[in-house]
């Protein structure tokens, strides 16, 4: 495993400590490792997501296939108890 060393201001340590306090995490590292892990995985859903938009961009849904889409819709909101 690999060790990142890294600098924050006080302000920051302070409430890492507060959630470390407050029982979300137990130690500091494991507060930072969950901050890197959710950035990570945020830009790689970005990453994704532009993927598919680019998709759409070159290839858009045609005027049945989105027909299709409007009509599924309704029908599972029908279907939906409340």
């Amino acid at each position: 495993m690999v060790q990142l060393v890294t600098r924050v201001d006080d302000s920051i340590a302070s409430a890492v400590d507060e959630l470390i306090a407050d029982g979300r995490f137990s130690s500091r590292s494991e507060a930072v490792r969950a901050g890197l892990i959710h950035l990570v995985e945020e830009s790689r859903r970005a990453k994704t997501a532009a993927l598919i938009q680019e998709g759409y961009r070159r290839v858009p849904e045609t005027a049945e296939e989105l027909d299709q889409a409007r009509r599924a819709a309704i029908a599972m909101i029908a279907e939906e108890s409340w």
